[in-house]
């Protein structure tokens, strides 16, 4: 299994990717991501692996991937879909620089689900935007 890491330009926090993801989902499906490069280890992501979101410099959020396909924008250029559960997993959090494109990421080193954790220690009750701050300061 392998997973993968990319940024969400212009996502405030998950809510927000929550919202723009489900009228997508509405108005153009299945759920997809597009990008420009095809990745080489495409069986390896297809058994098990998950789309890392990296929100305002955090990986907070993750979707399994059902599927890598070859698609095309609306312009008619081609492209690649990551077809997604629509489930938005939150994450434990943890600061990550900007990069470019996707990246690899292995299981070793993706932060754990949020799971429960939010409800057992209050998190849930706590404004996005203060978790958020919380998260990239490593406090929680």
């Amino acid at each position: 299994m392998l997973h993968l890491t990319k940024l969400a330009v212009g996502v405030r926090d998950i809510e927000q990717l929550r919202d723009w993801q489900a009228q997508r989902l509405r108005t153009d499906p299945p759920l997809r991501h597009r990008t420009r490069n095809f990745p080489r280890r495409r069986p390896e992501i297809l058994d098990g692996g998950s789309l890392y979101w990296v929100i305002s410099g955090s990986m907070l959020a993750r979707q399994r991937i059902l599927d890598i396909i070859e698609d095309q924008r609306e312009d008619q250029t081609p492209c690649t879909s990551f077809v997604l559960d629509p489930a938005l997993v939150p994450l434990v959090g943890r600061p990550i620089r900007p990069f470019q494109g996707w990246r690899y990421l292995d299981p070793d080193d993706a932060p754990a689900d949020l799971g429960g954790l939010d409800a057992v220690v209050g998190l849930d009750g706590l404004p996005p935007a203060l978790r958020q701050e919380l998260r990239a300061l490593c406090l929680i």
